[in-house]
Protein backbone atom coordinates (compact mmCIF):
# COMPACT_ATOMS: atom_id res chain seq x y z
CA UNK A 1 0.00 0.00 0.00
CA UNK A 2 1.36 3.39 -1.17
CA UNK A 3 0.52 6.86 0.52
CA UNK A 4 0.88 10.09 -1.59
CA UNK A 5 0.14 13.32 -0.66
CA UNK A 6 -0.44 15.08 -4.14
CA UNK A 7 0.39 19.11 -4.24
CA UNK A 8 -2.22 19.32 -1.25
CA UNK A 9 -3.34 22.83 -0.84
CA UNK A 10 -5.22 24.09 2.34
CA UNK A 11 -6.14 28.09 3.61
CA UNK A 12 -8.33 28.99 6.25
CA UNK A 13 -9.57 32.32 5.17
CA UNK A 14 -6.97 34.86 3.98
CA UNK A 15 -4.08 32.02 5.60
CA UNK A 16 -2.43 30.11 2.95
CA UNK A 17 -1.34 26.94 5.94
CA UNK A 18 -0.12 24.64 3.15
CA UNK A 19 1.12 25.68 -0.34
CA UNK A 20 1.28 21.99 -2.37
CA UNK A 21 2.87 19.43 -0.19
CA UNK A 22 3.95 16.44 -1.54
CA UNK A 23 5.42 13.40 -0.52
CA UNK A 24 4.62 9.36 -0.37
CA UNK A 25 5.64 6.25 1.93
CA UNK A 26 4.21 3.06 1.94
CA UNK A 27 3.63 -0.29 4.15
CA UNK A 28 6.33 -1.70 6.15
CA UNK A 29 7.92 1.64 6.74
CA UNK A 30 7.59 4.33 9.08
CA UNK A 31 7.82 7.92 7.46
CA UNK A 32 8.66 11.04 9.78
CA UNK A 33 6.43 14.59 9.00
CA UNK A 34 8.83 17.10 10.40
CA UNK A 35 8.68 20.55 10.89
CA UNK A 36 8.95 23.45 13.35
CA UNK A 37 5.70 24.38 14.80
CA UNK A 38 3.00 25.88 12.68
CA UNK A 39 4.21 24.51 9.59
CA UNK A 40 1.38 22.79 8.67
CA UNK A 41 2.05 19.01 9.81
CA UNK A 42 -1.01 19.12 11.67
CA UNK A 43 -3.41 20.40 8.44
CA UNK A 44 -1.46 17.87 6.74
CA UNK A 45 -2.85 15.13 9.02
CA UNK A 46 -6.27 16.37 9.51
CA UNK A 47 -6.70 16.26 6.15
CA UNK A 48 -5.53 12.83 5.80
CA UNK A 49 -8.12 11.83 8.52
CA UNK A 50 -10.45 13.31 6.48
CA UNK A 51 -11.26 16.25 9.65
CA UNK A 52 -12.01 18.86 6.95
CA UNK A 53 -11.35 18.85 3.00
CA UNK A 54 -7.84 20.01 1.34
CA UNK A 55 -8.44 23.39 -0.87
CA UNK A 56 -6.49 21.40 -3.78
CA UNK A 57 -4.59 18.39 -4.39
CA UNK A 58 -5.17 14.90 -3.76
CA UNK A 59 -4.52 12.25 -0.86
CA UNK A 60 -3.88 9.24 -2.95
CA UNK A 61 -3.61 5.32 -1.90
CA UNK A 62 -2.07 2.98 -4.36
CA UNK A 63 -2.69 5.89 -7.08
CA UNK A 64 -6.54 6.35 -6.38
CA UNK A 65 -8.03 8.78 -3.89
CA UNK A 66 -8.35 7.30 -0.37
CA UNK A 67 -11.52 5.61 0.60
CA UNK A 68 -11.59 6.11 4.00
CA UNK A 69 -14.24 3.99 4.78
CA UNK A 70 -12.52 0.77 3.28
CA UNK A 71 -8.99 2.51 4.73
CA UNK A 72 -8.49 2.54 8.52
CA UNK A 73 -6.50 4.79 10.07
CA UNK A 74 -5.69 5.65 13.85
CA UNK A 75 -4.40 8.32 15.80
CA UNK A 76 -2.67 8.83 18.39
CA UNK A 77 -2.39 12.96 19.27
CA UNK A 78 -0.14 15.15 20.69
CA UNK A 79 -2.71 16.59 23.27
CA UNK A 80 -5.33 13.85 25.44
CA UNK A 81 -8.89 13.22 23.95
CA UNK A 82 -10.47 11.21 26.41
CA UNK A 83 -12.50 11.49 28.98
CA UNK A 84 -11.20 12.00 32.58
CA UNK A 85 -13.53 10.78 34.45
CA UNK A 86 -15.06 7.87 33.04
CA UNK A 87 -14.37 4.28 32.90
CA UNK A 88 -11.16 3.78 30.79
CA UNK A 89 -12.89 0.31 29.55
CA UNK A 90 -16.43 2.00 28.29
CA UNK A 91 -14.56 4.98 26.11
CA UNK A 92 -12.39 2.27 24.59
CA UNK A 93 -15.25 0.01 23.41
CA UNK A 94 -16.94 3.42 22.55
CA UNK A 95 -14.51 4.67 20.29
CA UNK A 96 -13.78 1.05 18.80
CA UNK A 97 -17.52 1.34 17.91
CA UNK A 98 -17.14 4.47 16.43
CA UNK A 99 -14.45 3.08 14.18
CA UNK A 100 -17.14 0.08 12.82
CA UNK A 101 -16.34 -2.50 15.21
CA UNK A 102 -18.85 -5.06 17.04
CA UNK A 103 -18.95 -4.71 20.83
CA UNK A 104 -17.67 -8.34 21.24
CA UNK A 105 -15.25 -7.70 18.86
CA UNK A 106 -14.01 -3.95 20.07
CA UNK A 107 -14.04 -5.99 23.65
CA UNK A 108 -11.13 -8.82 22.56
CA UNK A 109 -8.99 -6.09 20.90
CA UNK A 110 -8.92 -3.73 23.96
CA UNK A 111 -8.33 -6.77 26.00
CA UNK A 112 -5.51 -7.61 23.70
CA UNK A 113 -4.10 -4.50 23.93
CA UNK A 114 -4.44 -3.81 27.77
CA UNK A 115 -2.46 -6.93 28.41
CA UNK A 116 0.31 -6.03 25.41
CA UNK A 117 0.74 -2.16 27.02
CA UNK A 118 0.87 -4.18 31.01
CA UNK A 119 -2.68 -1.65 31.80
CA UNK A 120 -5.02 -4.92 31.74
CA UNK A 121 -5.62 -3.64 35.72
CA UNK A 122 -7.06 0.01 34.85
CA UNK A 123 -9.91 -1.17 32.61
CA UNK A 124 -12.35 -0.70 35.21
CA UNK A 125 -10.49 3.10 36.59
CA UNK A 126 -11.34 6.36 35.44
CA UNK A 127 -8.64 8.09 33.59
CA UNK A 128 -8.08 10.25 35.91
CA UNK A 129 -6.23 8.46 38.21
CA UNK A 130 -3.40 7.33 35.69
CA UNK A 131 0.12 8.65 35.56
CA UNK A 132 0.61 11.05 32.65
CA UNK A 133 2.53 8.01 30.73
CA UNK A 134 0.12 5.42 31.49
CA UNK A 135 -3.27 7.58 29.89
CA UNK A 136 -0.90 8.06 26.95
CA UNK A 137 -0.83 4.17 26.53
CA UNK A 138 -4.87 3.96 26.74
CA UNK A 139 -4.85 6.65 24.15
CA UNK A 140 -2.63 4.48 22.01
CA UNK A 141 -5.25 1.49 22.24
CA UNK A 142 -7.89 3.57 21.16
CA UNK A 143 -5.13 4.54 17.96
CA UNK A 144 -4.75 0.35 17.44
CA UNK A 145 -8.10 -1.42 18.74
CA UNK A 146 -9.78 -1.59 15.26
CA UNK A 147 -6.48 -3.01 13.47
CA UNK A 148 -6.10 0.37 11.06
CA UNK A 149 -3.74 0.20 8.03
CA UNK A 150 -2.36 3.70 8.66
CA UNK A 151 -1.23 4.71 11.87
CA UNK A 152 -0.40 8.11 12.75
CA UNK A 153 1.76 8.91 15.73
CA UNK A 154 1.41 12.63 17.29
CA UNK A 155 4.53 13.07 19.66
CA UNK A 156 4.06 9.24 20.84
CA UNK A 157 6.96 9.08 23.40
CA UNK A 158 5.84 12.06 25.14
CA UNK A 159 5.13 10.95 29.15
CA UNK A 160 7.06 7.79 28.88
CA UNK A 161 10.04 6.60 31.22
CA UNK A 162 12.04 4.52 29.97
CA UNK A 163 10.48 1.05 30.19
CA UNK A 164 7.53 2.13 28.75
CA UNK A 165 9.08 3.75 25.71
CA UNK A 166 11.21 0.54 25.24
CA UNK A 167 7.58 -1.18 24.93
CA UNK A 168 5.99 1.42 22.94
CA UNK A 169 8.76 0.82 20.16
CA UNK A 170 8.39 -3.22 20.43
CA UNK A 171 4.96 -2.54 19.62
CA UNK A 172 5.54 -0.08 16.75
CA UNK A 173 7.95 -2.11 14.99
CA UNK A 174 5.00 -4.98 15.32
CA UNK A 175 2.69 -3.02 13.47
CA UNK A 176 5.47 -1.73 10.63
CA UNK A 177 6.21 -5.67 10.45
CA UNK A 178 2.52 -6.56 9.46
CA UNK A 179 2.80 -3.84 6.50
CA UNK A 180 1.22 -1.18 7.84
CA UNK A 181 2.03 2.44 7.21
CA UNK A 182 3.37 4.35 9.94
CA UNK A 183 3.54 8.22 9.93
CA UNK A 184 5.46 9.79 13.32
CA UNK A 185 4.89 13.88 13.90
CA UNK A 186 7.59 14.44 16.40
CA UNK A 187 10.77 16.88 17.26
CA UNK A 188 12.54 14.36 19.02
CA UNK A 189 15.03 13.25 16.41
CA UNK A 190 15.96 10.36 17.85
CA UNK A 191 13.09 8.31 17.47
CA UNK A 192 12.64 9.66 14.00
CA UNK A 193 15.69 8.26 12.61
CA UNK A 194 15.84 5.21 14.68
CA UNK A 195 12.37 4.16 13.36
CA UNK A 196 11.84 6.29 9.87
CA UNK A 197 13.20 5.04 6.33
CA UNK A 198 11.66 8.03 5.04
CA UNK A 199 11.19 11.80 6.06
CA UNK A 200 9.63 14.67 4.67
CA UNK A 201 10.01 18.34 6.08
CA UNK A 202 8.05 20.84 5.97
CA UNK A 203 8.50 24.60 6.36
CA UNK A 204 6.12 27.56 5.98
CA UNK A 205 3.67 25.29 4.08
CA UNK A 206 5.88 23.52 1.64
CA UNK A 207 7.77 20.52 1.24
CA UNK A 208 11.51 21.26 1.90
CA UNK A 209 13.04 17.95 2.27
CA UNK A 210 11.74 14.91 1.77
CA UNK A 211 12.73 11.16 0.27
CA UNK A 212 14.99 8.08 1.90
CA UNK A 213 16.79 9.11 4.99
CA UNK A 214 19.89 7.06 4.25
CA UNK A 215 20.43 8.90 0.91
CA UNK A 216 19.12 12.11 2.01
CA UNK A 217 22.13 12.05 4.50
CA UNK A 218 24.58 10.29 1.55
CA UNK A 219 23.63 13.45 -0.45
CA UNK A 220 24.25 16.09 2.14
CA UNK A 221 27.55 18.23 1.66
CA UNK A 222 30.27 16.15 2.84
CA UNK A 223 32.40 19.26 3.27
CA UNK A 224 33.65 18.25 7.16
CA UNK A 225 35.41 15.63 9.34
CA UNK A 226 35.26 14.92 12.27
CA UNK A 227 38.97 14.33 13.92
CA UNK A 228 39.80 12.65 17.90
CA UNK A 229 42.92 12.93 18.96
CA UNK A 230 45.02 13.11 22.00
CA UNK A 231 45.98 16.67 20.40
CA UNK A 232 42.77 18.38 19.85
CA UNK A 233 44.13 21.74 21.44
CA UNK A 234 47.36 21.82 18.95
CA UNK A 235 44.96 21.19 15.99
CA UNK A 236 42.14 23.52 17.41
CA UNK A 237 45.11 26.59 17.75
CA UNK A 238 46.93 25.69 14.26
CA UNK A 239 43.43 25.65 12.42
CA UNK A 240 41.30 27.98 14.25
CA UNK A 241 39.04 29.15 11.72
CA UNK A 242 38.05 25.84 10.20
CA UNK A 243 37.73 24.45 13.71
CA UNK A 244 34.58 23.72 16.70
CA UNK A 245 33.91 21.33 18.72
CA UNK A 246 31.46 18.56 18.79
CA UNK A 247 28.52 17.66 21.47
CA UNK A 248 31.34 14.85 22.83
CA UNK A 249 34.50 16.65 22.46
CA UNK A 250 35.26 15.72 18.88
CA UNK A 251 36.87 18.69 16.36
CA UNK A 252 34.12 19.35 13.38
CA UNK A 253 37.02 20.32 10.99
CA UNK A 254 35.60 22.20 7.84
CA UNK A 255 37.15 21.95 4.83
CA UNK A 256 36.93 24.37 2.09
CA UNK A 257 36.09 22.09 -0.69
CA UNK A 258 35.17 18.69 -0.40
CA UNK A 259 38.25 17.91 -3.35
CA UNK A 260 41.12 19.03 -0.57
CA UNK A 261 39.41 15.67 2.15
CA UNK A 262 42.23 13.41 1.66
CA UNK A 263 45.18 15.80 1.39
CA UNK A 264 43.48 17.27 4.79
CA UNK A 265 43.35 14.20 6.54
CA UNK A 266 46.73 12.78 5.32
CA UNK A 267 48.20 16.29 6.57
CA UNK A 268 46.24 15.86 10.06
CA UNK A 269 47.61 12.15 10.81
CA UNK A 270 51.28 12.82 9.47
CA UNK A 271 51.44 15.80 11.99
CA UNK A 272 49.61 14.80 15.21
CA UNK A 273 48.38 11.71 17.06
CA UNK A 274 44.93 11.22 15.63
CA UNK A 275 42.52 7.98 17.36
CA UNK A 276 40.14 8.95 14.44
CA UNK A 277 39.24 10.94 11.40
CA UNK A 278 36.12 10.42 9.20
CA UNK A 279 33.65 12.46 7.01
CA UNK A 280 31.27 14.37 9.24
CA UNK A 281 27.60 12.53 8.32
CA UNK A 282 24.76 14.86 9.84
CA UNK A 283 22.64 13.40 12.33
CA UNK A 284 18.73 13.91 11.67
CA UNK A 285 19.13 16.77 13.91
CA UNK A 286 21.50 18.73 11.76
CA UNK A 287 19.45 17.81 8.66
CA UNK A 288 16.21 19.35 10.13
CA UNK A 289 18.24 22.58 11.79
CA UNK A 290 19.12 23.35 7.90
CA UNK A 291 15.82 22.43 6.67
CA UNK A 292 13.86 24.21 8.87
CA UNK A 293 15.09 26.97 9.88
CA UNK A 294 13.12 30.48 9.87
CA UNK A 295 12.08 31.28 6.50
CA UNK A 296 13.17 35.11 5.28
Amino acid sequence: MVLEFRNIQKSFGEKEVLKGISFATEGKKAFGLLGRNGAGKTTAIRILMGVFPANGGEVLIDGKPIDRASVGIGYLPEERGLYPKKKIIDQLVYFAELKGMKRKDAEKSIDYWLSRLEMSEYKNKSLDTLSKGNQQKIQLVTALAHDPQIIILDEPFSGLDPVNAMLLKSVVKEEISKGKIVIFSSHQMSYIEEFCDRIAIINGGKTVLHGDLAEIKRNFPRNKLVVRSVDADAIMQKYESRCSLGENGEIIFRLDDESEKSDVMNALVSEYDVDEIKVFEPSLNDIFVEYAEEQM
